[in-house]
Formats: structure tokens, C-alpha cells, sequence
């Protein structure tokens, strides 16, 4: 639950903030409702994560072999997360990263 409300509160911005890395972005514009902002934005990016939220966008709207390909990419199994979940895991790997920079 801790996950959930820090996500919200750092996402509940109008835009998202300009120190998020792209693929931060791309999570707020998913957060939003906002799909196909988030896959326009990962689908250009080359890195691990880019390549996870990307699994995470395919897996949501069902597209499990797409999905797969992309988790692949990522370095990762399929998730068997609920999306809820895995869209926190993301989020908070992401966040404790965008901090070190």
C-alpha cells in the first residue's frame, strides 16, 4: 500500500515532471490513462526498463505473445503479477533509480 500512495503522489502532477527519465514519462502518461503516449514513447528507447514497460503496455491490453517478446528484451520472465502490481514494481525500480541520477 506504502507503493500505491507514493506513486500517486509523485504522479499527480499535470505533467509529468521534467527530472523523470523518458521511461518515467512513459509510466506517468500509462498512469494517466494515457497508452498509447506511454507505448509511443518506449517503443523508441533501446534500454532494459523501456523494454519492461513495453512488456507491461502489451501484456495489459492482452497481447501476450508481443508481451513475451518484450519481456525477452527486458531480460525478464513473463510477469505473473496482477498489472496493479507489476505497474508499482516498475514504478518504484524506476523512481530509486531516477534519484541516484
Amino acid at each position: 500500500m506504502k507503493a500505491k500512495n507514493e506513486i500517486a503522489q509523485i504522479f499527480k502532477t499535470e505533467a509529468p515532471n521534467p527530472v523523470f527519465s523518458k521511461e518515467l514519462e512513459a509510466l506517468w502518461h500509462e498512469y494517466k490513462g494515457n497508452w498509447d503516449k506511454a507505448h509511443d514513447i518506449v517503443q523508441n528507447l533501446g534500454s532494459k526498463n523501456a523494454a519492461w514497460i513495453h512488456a507491461y503496455l502489451h501484456r495489459k491490453e492482452g497481447d501476450i505473445w508481443n508481451a513475451e517478446y518484450w519481456y525477452s528484451r527486458a531480460g525478464k520472465q513473463i510477469s505473473e503479477m496482477d498489472l496493479e502490481t507489476e505497474f508499482e514494481s516498475i514504478a518504484m525500480q524506476l523512481l530509486a533509480e531516477n534519484q541516484k541520477k
